[in-house]
């Protein structure tokens, strides 16, 4: 039973990278990929976070599992008019993603360079054969920024005090989901959201600004921004 399994587990993972090394390098692809995983996860134990898992991305119709996670009305409409992620549709979308689809929440300019599309491209394929049977795909997601104690996890925010502090953040971030260079914050899960700004209340991440505006604000207020801006559609 084990050799067999072994067997087909090894059988999965070279058919696989057969199928990638015709796209691009997949090792590449794997570094290619972190500037991803700040919203997306894949592999086994994958999960949807800001944006949806990546498992089985080839050959998905866009916005397939919709009960899942919420997506945007324009993947969804894309969706339904019968855009469908293959290796054409994907290097498209990654090079980028609003130019393919209007009205997407994926806050990314997009990667210009072929190469490095086509190493990314390469990395994912290796993910779409099936992966949930492949314990030994483990989940590429990084480590969260910032360890935080679970009672600040736990701290469930009141969303009409978060839309009362939301008022400077829209200065800037717009709550229609569109970014026009500056990343949209809505529908984000709660526990994200409060990750990114502890992290820039302690100044892992680098922006002025934000390191500023997190820096003047208490756990009860983090966590109430981020109960409102979940929501917001």
């Amino acid at each position: 039973m084990i050799q067999t399994f072994g067997k087909a587990v090894a059988i999965v993972l070279l058919a696989g990278a057969v199928q990638a090394e015709d796209i691009g390098d997949a090792t590449r692809g794997e570094k290619v990929f972190h500037t991803c995983t700040s919203c997306h996860q894949i592999g086994y134990g994958a999960k949807n976070r800001v944006g949806p898992h990546l498992n089985e991305i080839f050959g998905r119709k866009a916005g397939e599992f919709s009960d899942e996670y919420k997506y945007s009305k324009g993947l969804l409409r894309e969706g339904a008019a019968g855009l469908v992620w293959d290796l054409r549709s994907l290097d498209a979308y990654i090079e980028n993603p609003k130019a393919l689809v209007s009205g997407t929440r994926m806050n990314f300019r997009g990667i210009k360079e072929a190469e490095k599309r086509a190493d990314l491209l390469a990395y994912l394929r290796l993910f779409s054969d099936n992966p949930a049977n492949i314990p030994e795909a483990q989940p590429t997601g990084v480590p969260r920024e910032v360890e935080l104690a679970p009672e600040i996890l736990a701290i469930v925010g009141d969303p009409e005090y978060g839309e009362y502090l939301a008022s400077e953040c829209s200065s800037c971030h717009q709550s229609s989901g569109t970014d026009d260079g500056i990343p949209a914050i809505t529908q984000w899960p709660e526990e994200d959201f409060v990750v990114a700004m502890h992290a820039y209340k302690r100044q892992i991440r680098p922006h002025p600004v934000m390191q500023m505006m997190a820096g003047r604000l208490t756990d009860e207020e983090i966590a109430a921004l981020a109960a409102y801006f979940k929501n917001v559609e």
